[in-house]
């Protein structure tokens, strides 16, 4: 049996994560700081004798007994990340520092959560691994852009001085249950939006474009990219291929939820990417990995799941950003505390 960290355990990733390792029986310690996440994702694994939560800041270092680690943590919607660009910076390079130095120590295997970001404002489409990007090191998104591109950085150093074990997952856009429904992403804006009758809002002409994995998906190319063989440690795409504009998606969106919502356009966002397509050929011939959802079934699981938080009768009048926070801050006083009497063996 395994026992294996997920750093940002309790994000909607990493809550996915953690649950499909404990399916496998694995023993699983989810460590999280609660910045951007919710305990309510994780929740229901709490009583597993093999689930451990942690509340710790990767940013500061820690020593636990494992053989795999998912460094995952660090938020990662723009909302999110730029509240607190510093501490962001700091929570991807002084957490893969931690988390480094714990797999040397551990001798265990450690798999960095990178992102599509790395490629920036991409002057090719599909984008494939060997491309090194068009990002801006000074604009807004800086602090996570670049702070995932040093972490690739540091990871590799660590292979060539220290012989460490590595994996680098190169996340494209990712969606599903347990989405937080005031991320800012916009998968999340627009099922909030339908579900209200409110205006869907798209940022510039809508006619840029990305590519959205279901996070099923995602999740077994995680899992598949850890047990692989060591000498594998190439930067490895794991998205869905198939490209779909924003207003597309909207109207997508719109006709699942049966809504009345129209459309509203506001300007670009700074550093905005055009356009996001994967180049998935690695991990199909390395992992013999291959998105099997495709986004109409997606979207539609996503809504359902929504549906099911909005489901009081006057949740509309509450307002979705009012009805969002309860839901975040559901227990979580609650679930910690009863956590903290758990001890793991």
């Amino acid at each position: 049996m395994n026992k294996i960290l997920v750093t940002g355990g309790s994000g909607f990733i990493g809550s996915h994560l953690c649950e499909k390792l404990l399916e496998k029986e694995n023993q699983v310690i989810c460590l999280d700081n609660l910045y951007s996440s919710s305990l309510t994702n994780i929740e229901h694994l709490l009583q597993n004798p093999n689930f451990q939560f942690i509340e710790h800041d990767i940013s500061n270092p820690i020593m636990l007994e494992v053989n795999q680690i998912y460094n995952l943590a660090c938020p990662a919607s723009p909302v999110h990340y730029q509240r607190d660009p510093v501490q962001t910076t700091k929570t991807i390079l002084m957490g893969a520092i931690n988390m480094l130095d714990l797999a040397r120590k551990m001798d265990a295997k450690i798999l960095q959560a990178s992102t599509s970001e790395v490629y920036g404002d991409p002057m090719i489409s599909p984008q494939p691994e060997a491309y090194w990007g068009n990002v801006n090191p000074v604009g807004v998104r800086s602090c996570y852009d670049e702070g995932k591109r040093c972490a690739e950085t540091l990871f590799f150093d660590y292979l060539r001085q220290y012989k460490s074990k590595i994996k680098v997952a190169r996340i494209f856009n990712t969606y599903g249950p347990k989405m937080a429904v005031d991320d800012g992403r916009v998968v999340s804006n627009f099922i909030t939006q339908a579900l209200a009758h409110h205006p869907i809002t798209i940022y510039g002409s809508g006619l840029q474009t990305r590519s959205f994995c279901f996070i099923d998906d995602l999740v077994t190319g995680l899992i598949t990219l850890m047990q692989i063989d060591e000498n594998l440690t190439t930067p490895i795409n794991l998205g869905n291929p198939t490209e779909i504009t924003i207003s597309d998606l909207a109207s997508m969106v719109i006709s699942l939820t049966n809504s009345r919502s129209k459309l509203t356009n506001c300007p670009l966002p700074e550093d905005d990417p055009r356009q996001r397509k994967p180049d998935v050929s690695l991990a199909k011939k390395f992992l013999e990995w291959n998105p099997q959802i495709d986004i109409h079934t997606g979207l539609q699981r996503t809504i359902t799941y929504f549906q099911s938080l909005f489901s009081e009768p006057n949740w509309e009048s509450k307002g979705i950003q009012a009805q969002a926070s309860e839901l975040i801050l559901k227990d979580k006083k609650k679930i910690f505390l009863k956590e903290q009497k758990r001890i793991f063996h």
